[in-house]
């Protein structure tokens, strides 16, 4: 039986967006199908049906690719949770974080510490590609929390803002997923509330 192989030139031409999004998603299913440790830059540039120069010319080495597709499908601090009421917010955006450790976002993370570990360079990557996203929005929570009267902006520091978080990733490293939900209540009820909220 003859294979057919497509010649990606010959597809009509994406730019920008469109080709971003394509990477992304092919990016995203190759760590779901193979992992980290399997992901190439040239199986991603197969599956989303672009050439390996597009993907070089925008991300010099896998750990860029991935960790900004990874962020790609993050919540961004504009969408933090807002049921009006700061403990329901703290469980909402920590339920967030718990899920996005359980899908390709942890095998990202997995498989870039463990690279990391072994060479120094991967882990300045991760250090200049990583955006803050889990501190951000957990700064815009407590703003929120600040203005109705539930938080005492004295009470605000940059460790606990990252307590939450922090003690997710403890348990995802150690334990593995999925994370009980159980755990993200008790985080917020047990650590972050008493660290934090007012009276």
């Amino acid at each position: 039986m003859q294979v057919m192989v497509t010649d990606h030139r010959k597809r009509p031409r994406r730019r920008g967006e469109a080709l971003n999004a394509a990477i992304y998603q092919a990016t995203l299913d190759e760590l779901a199908e193979v992992g980290y440790a399997g992901l190439t830059m040239e199986r991603v540039a197969e599956r989303a049906r672009a050439s390996k120069a597009s993907l070089y010319r925008r991300w010099p080495s896998r750990i860029e690719l991935v960790m900004e597709a990874v962020y790609s499908t993050l919540p961004t601090p504009e969408s933090s949770p807002d049921t009006g009421n700061f403990r329901d917010d703290l469980v909402a955006m920590l339920r967030r974080t718990a899920q996005a450790l359980s899908g390709p976002a942890g095998e990202a993370m997995r498989g870039l510490l463990g690279e990391a570990l072994r060479n120094e360079s991967p882990l300045n990557a991760m250090r200049r590609s990583s955006q803050g996203a889990g501190r951000k929005m957990m700064e815009e929570i407590v703003r929120r929390a600040v203005e109705r009267g539930e938080v005492d902006p004295g009470d605000v520091t940059a460790r606990r803002l990252d307590a939450g978080q922090a003690l997710l990733r403890q348990h995802f490293l150690f334990e593995g997923t999925p994370i009980p939900d159980n755990l993200v209540v008790e985080i917020v009820d047990e650590v972050l509330v008493p660290l934090l909220k007012r009276g």
